[in-house]
């Protein structure tokens, strides 16, 4: 192999070719220059080959968001490792399946979490554990200290793995899906041209780095543009605000985004440097794009993505293209179609699954052959399970998940159609509608409603005039049976809505 497809060649070559320009920023104003940054993961590289890891190797990591642990993972791309990282809130049964299923050669965590992970990791066999605190601090970072800041960057190919990220498991074991250089560095260059992300750039990052959105698409995208990250432990919404003069780009999810417009003090004097606003991860309410555009005079760009394809889609960078409720078109190089269940591709303006073919799809599920194979179709599009519609002119929308559909009385039922609808009553801060076991229909409509803060949480219509004002609006048999008030819908750790529990705490809602 003669060329070097490492997706670390792009972050090098800003180190070497402007060694004094900033990479991060810390909330407390701490800098570290793009020169130092590249001696922090050689020694980091270094590090990791003085624990036994080796090229190929899983490195699995569960700790808290610093500036030490996205070196790590650079390092790991470094090195030619395998990161694989988690979130911090899993329970010791699920740790045990990840462990067990990745076996890594080494296993980073935090010292609080050590007396839960120490067994799990010598029932494992896990060769080594080291720690790394929120603060930076732990045997990891002591071990960097006393290694050289000379490190050759490992040659890999398009196929070698980069990163081993698993699915968030609304349904079923979790799967490892397996990224490679390839998929990394084609999607990082697809967004960087899209997005018009320049050296100039100063990233505002709060996002959690255990997913794909702040660890992929946010550092990526900067680091190979030689741009400046101001580097947050976690979102805020006061230090956001104060933040945000700083600075050009800031990613986020749509409670971001919902936060500071519930903040007195956000408006258009606050973001006056930025050029761009991202969201994703989860749908951005039409309604919240609307007010966002209002009270900043920034349209939000919503884009579409996935753990196993990175980004899909995006609405156009053009200000005035930004529509709200669509996810945009498909980024440079890739294809998207629709199809149904059994993979009759269908046409323009038809809903369907969508499924999606390019560079950036993954290789796989890791050690599950059967899995993948059922996944990806012949022609070697991936089954996404969103389901969608495609505009004439290429533009996606995006309907919900397949698992999502509802099926009543043999008729069925997109959720996303009467949540739009919910959304528009007073007090309603989001809706979120589910099927559950029916005794006639099979299925029946139920509607979840999260009050809005404040007064205004207490102007929810009762429940019988909202099915009513709804039977003006929709076919009955899309109406919901029943409606429930709630405080706030269940989340994941990157905002989605998860409908798997919603299921099940309303299932008995028609039995007799």
């Amino acid at each position: 192999m003669t060329d070097n497809h490492n997706l670390y060649r792009l972050f090098e070559a800003r180190m070497v070719s402007d060694p004094a320009r900033s990479a991060f920023a810390s909330s407390a104003g701490t800098v570290t220059t793009y020169g130092e940054l590249g001696q922090k993961v050689a020694r980091m590289a270094n590090a990791l080959a003085a624990a036994g890891v080796k090229p190929g190797d899983r490195v699995t990591v569960q700790v808290e968001k610093s500036l030490p642990n996205a070196v790590l993972y650079l390092a790991c791309l470094k090195a030619g490792a395998v990161f694989n990282p988690l979130n911090s809130g899993y329970t010791a049964a699920e740790l045990d399946y990840f462990l067990g299923d990745a076996e890594p050669s080494l296993l980073v965590c935090q010292k609080s979490s050590l007396t839960l992970l120490q067994p799990i990791a010598e029932t494992r066999q896990i060769a080594a554990t080291l720690l790394l605190e929120p603060d930076g601090s732990g045997s990891l970072t002591d071990l960097a200290a006393k290694q050289s800041g000379e490190h050759q960057t490992a040659m890999c190919g398009r196929d070698d793995l980069a990163s081993l990220i698993y699915t968030s498991g609304t349904t079923g074991r979790s799967k490892g899906a397996m990224i490679t250089h390839g998929n990394l560095v084609s999607n990082t260059e697809a967004l960087c041209a899209t997005w018009r992300i320049t050296g100039d750039d100063i990233l505002l990052h709060a996002l959690p780095i255990f997913h794909v959105h702040g660890l992929f698409v946010a550092l990526n995208t900067m680091l190979a543009q030689g741009a400046k990250i101001l580097w947050l432990a976690k979102f805020d919404h006061e230090q956001v605000i104060r933040l945000l003069p700083e600075a050009t780009v800031m990613m986020g999810v749509p409670t971001f985004y919902t936060r500071l417009l519930s903040a007195p003090a956000f408006g258009r004097e606050t973001c006056r440097t930025m050029r761009l606003f991202v969201s994703g991860s989860a749908p951005l309410l039409a309604e919240t794009h609307t007010e966002f555009k209002s009270r900043a005079g920034h349209a939000i760009l919503e884009r579409y993505g996935m753990t196993e394809t990175g980004m899909i889609t995006s609405n156009p960078y053009a200000f005035e293209g930004r529509l709200a409720g669509t996810v945009g078109h498909p980024l440079p190089g890739i294809t998207v179609r629709l199809a149904d269940t059994e993979g009759k591709v269908l046409g323009a303006g038809e809903i369907g699954v969508i499924e999606v073919k390019g560079p950036n799809v993954f290789k796989g599920y890791w050690r599950n052959p059967e899995k993948t194979k059922a996944e990806f179709r012949g022609d070697g599009y991936f089954i996404t399970g969103d389901l969608g519609m495609i505009e004439p002119d290429g533009r996606v929308s995006i309907v919900g998940r397949a698992k999502d559909l509802i099926i009543t009385g043999g008729l069925n039922v997109y959720p996303k159609e009467i949540e739009d609808e919910l959304n528009e009553f007073p007090g309603v801060a989001e809706a979120a509608v589910v099927g559950i076991p029916h005794p006639d229909f099979g299925e029946g409509v139920i509607a979840v409603l999260a009050k809005a803060p404040g007064a205004d949480g207490g102007r929810i219509p009762a429940e019988g005039q909202i099915i009513k004002q709804l039977e003006g609006r929709l076919a009955k048999f899309k109406c919901p049976k029943r409606v429930f008030i709630v405080d706030e819908l269940p989340r994941n750790a990157m905002g989605k809505v998860q409908k798997a529990e919603l299921r099940a705490t309303y299932a008995a809602t028609f039995k007799s």
